[in-house]
């Protein structure tokens, strides 16, 4: 089989990380391939941010874990934001797998196709990933709450612009799971015209 095609098909998605770092080496590779992620026009307008420090990270957790807390749900709120909520609860609660690399896409908000581009760009990071022996899972909590202003005042300090929006992020490191579901695919429509 085609090795991009292999990549694609054995790529899942990481909820438990080692606490070893990646190399420099690694990220470089990573990040290069995201800059290969097509975009709208060539627009290329996304803004990578990339998190190691502990500290950093810690602080981004806490102020997280406060805005599920603040979170008001209903009847209508996305399921995997109610149970972030809940899961908030819990002191153990990390959003990001406790990876020891956490890569922040976003784009401009006045940008029309700054989600789709942003998208590319994260899945091209999970590829590359993948494909140098690293785990990785989208992460959709800073996108959520990228406008609370105590996640917003760390996340201009940390280089992400005011008028860029987060449209996700990427926790990447090395796997600590001694094992991965491969789950199989749901029964999707598919019309051929």
């Amino acid at each position: 089989m085609n090795q991009v095609i292999q990549n694609i098909l054995t790529r899942r998605s990481i909820r438990g990380y080692k606490e070893e770092q990646i190399s420099n080496t690694d990220l470089e590779i990573i990040i290069e391939a995201a800059k290969y992620a097509p975009s709208g026009g060539n627009s290329q307008s996304w803004n990578f941010t990339v998190l190691q420090n502990k500290d950093k990270l810690e602080e981004l957790n806490n102020l997280i874990r406060e805005a599920f807390q603040n979170m008001l749900v209903d009847d209508d709120t996305y399921s995997s934001k109610k149970s972030g909520k809940v899961a908030a609860r819990n002191n153990e609660y990390n959003f990001y797998y406790h990876a020891p690399t956490l890569i922040i896409v976003s784009n401009d908000r006045k940008y029309s196709n700054a989600m789709a581009d942003s998208a590319v760009a994260l899945e091209n990071i999970f590829l590359a990933s993948h494909s140098i022996g690293l785990g990785s899972c989208w992460i959709n909590q800073i996108a959520w709450f990228c406008d609370e202003p105590k996640i917003r005042k760390l996340l201009n300090a940390c280089g992400i612009p005011e008028n860029y929006v987060v449209c996700g992020a990427a926790a990447v490191g090395y796997s600590s799971m001694n094992e991965i579901k491969h789950t199989s695919r749901k029964k999707i429509v598919v019309n051929i015209i």
